[in-house]
Parts: C-alpha cells; structure tokens; sequence
C-alpha cells in the first residue's frame, strides 16, 4: 500500500541563499525525477537598502523522486555566462521539444542597485539540463524584456509570452516555427501592469496567470489570442507555514483535469507595509503549491487546500492522463 504523504507548506526553501523565487517544473527524463529551476535571489547579500540583492543571481536547481512532496537542492544551471564579470539571471522557461531541452531565461548585465537596467530573454539548450549551451539573445524589438513563457501552437509551432517595459509593463508575444527563430507579435494583455505570463490549457480552455504583485490575474482564451481578463487567485494569505501574502510569478503543471500552480512568497513582508531591502525578514522568499481547477468557466484555486503526494505523475509527462 502506498503511504499517503501530505504536501508540505513552504514546499522548498534554498539552503544557499534562501530567495528562491519565479519557479518553473519540468521532468528530467534521464535522471527520473522532477526538476524545478528558479531565480536564486541572494538574500544573504549584505544588508544594504537597496536591490543588488535581487541581481547577480544564477538559476537554482531542485529535484523531486517522490512526485513533487519532497525537494532536494541540487545546485545551479551550468553554463549561462559567457563573458567576464557577474551578470543576473531570472524566470527560467524550459521547453522539451523531444530532442533537447530549451531555456528562455531574463538576462541582465551586470548587478545594479536600482531597476529599470536593459533586458533581454536568451536562448540556451540542453541535453542533461544540468548543463547549457548558448545559443542567441532574442531580438524581441524591446531593450526591456523579461519573464518569457512558451507554448506549442495547435497548428504548428511555438508561442511566447513576455513582459515588456519598454510597452506599459505589459504581455506581448512572439512566434517562432522552430524555438530557434523568433519573429515578434503584437499585445496580447494590456490591462493593469503586470509580469510573469504564464499560459496553459485545462477543462477545454486556455488559460494565462499573470502577478500584479496583488494576487495572480487569470486570463481566459479559446485560441490563444484573444484573452478574457477574469479575478484574481492568490490574492490573499493562506493559513500555511510561510504562505502568507499574495502569490507571485507562477508556473503551472497540468495533470488532467487538475493543475498545479508553482507560486512563491515573501513571507515576512506585511500586506500594505513598506518593504525594506535591508531586511532579511522581508528579502527571503518560500516556494509554494497548490491546486487548481475550472468550475463554471472560471479558474478556482484554494491554497489551504491539503495536497497528498505524488501531485505529479511518477513516470513522467509520458504518462499524464
């Protein structure tokens, strides 16, 4: 019989640095396991009050056997620099096409102690996804882009999703037939500013969550271009460990008529309070889980909801329901 564990709250802190945040999940097919990358954000920089703490951060890596209940740190995405010096690097999106993986990560030179420094999102592959090779920095016609998500098209090639600062803080898109070339569209969402697309398909729809840093907007399409703007999910704090506040930046794993929203917190900041960058309590930062589902056409997601592992399938994406 198989022992019933419950999820725990947070679901993973990094041992390193403890700022573990933007998660994304894919399968590593040669190692068995589950494996989540995210912005490994340096919360034991020193305690300056300023954001330097957020840049120069390298891409962490964790690993699951148990189908998401348990997550070991594993270490850093190999292979991202490619010049002198220390640059930042946030939001991985990993892609596997079958042959290799691909990532799409926010690249930034440099570390800064302010925001608004240019941004662009690189391409990177893999075969192990432990180590990677650089293969362009898109030419999305903005000099500040970050947060990239990619999805396959029903008819044949791949979409992406993206902040753009440069356009009101906003999701605009980009096509490629191949994840190599990259052609830009046009808008996808403009209503209040935001960051951190995230696209996915359950219950017969398609659907995008992005963080207005006050909960996850959800957005609803039938074609993947035109969006309904709907409420908000995560918006206020769960009663878990470490789970108070509003969710931020999202990956979502989709297991039948179920899915699975990776979100992280900053669980010592106080809703309407000033955040201090000096601060350890307000810089660290928990992944969180919890499930999500449609219910008269809207996405529905309770995050005090008990979860029992595995959440993911055991074997893989392959045998997914």
């Amino acid at each position: 019989m198989r022992t019933i564990t419950e999820i725990p709250k947070p679901l993973f802190r990094d041992p390193i640095h403890d700022g573990a945040a933007d998660p994304t999940v894919i399968w590593n097919h040669s190692a068995g396991e589950w494996w989540m990358f995210y912005t490994n954000r340096r919360v034991l920089a020193p305690p300056i009050d300023d954001v330097s703490w957020v840049f120069g951060t390298d891409i962490g890596i964790a690993a699951s056997a148990d189908g998401g209940a348990t997550w070991s740190y594993r270490g850093t995405a190999q292979g991202l620099e490619t010049g002198w010096g220390r640059d930042t690097f946030w939001a991985p999106e990993i892609i596997d096409d079958g042959a290799a993986y691909h990532m799409y990560v926010s690249f930034i030179e440099g570390v800064h102690t302010t925001w608004g420094d240019p941004g662009a999102i690189r391409h990177y592959t893999s075969t192990d996804l432990a180590h990677w090779e650089y293969e362009s920095t898109l030419d999305l016609d903005s000099q500040h882009v970050i947060d990239a998500c990619v999805v396959p098209l029903p008819e044949g090639g791949w979409r992406m999703w993206f902040k753009d600062d440069d356009r009101g803080t906003h999701t605009y898109t980009a096509d490629s037939p191949d994840l190599y070339r990259w052609t830009p569209g046009g808008a996808a969402v403009e209503n209040l500013p935001h960051e951190g697309p995230n696209v996915f398909a359950l219950g017969g729809s398609y659907w995008m969550l992005t963080d207005e840093w006050a909960g996850l907007r959800v957005h609803r399409s039938t074609d993947l271009r035109t969006w309904e703007t709907q409420h908000r999910i995560l918006a206020e704090s769960g009663s878990g460990e470490d789970d108070g506040g509003n969710g931020l930046h999202a990956d979502v794993v989709v297991v039948g008529d179920e899915a699975f929203v990776f979100y992280f917190t900053h669980p010592g900041r106080t809703p309407g309070s000033p955040v201090r960058d000096d601060r350890y309590a307000h810089r660290r930062s928990s992944i969180q889980v919890a499930r999500a589902h449609v219910a008269d056409g809207r996405l529905v997601c309770d995050r005090d909801e008990v979860l029992t592992a595995p959440i993911l399938p055991l074997g893989g994406p392959e045998v997914l329901p």
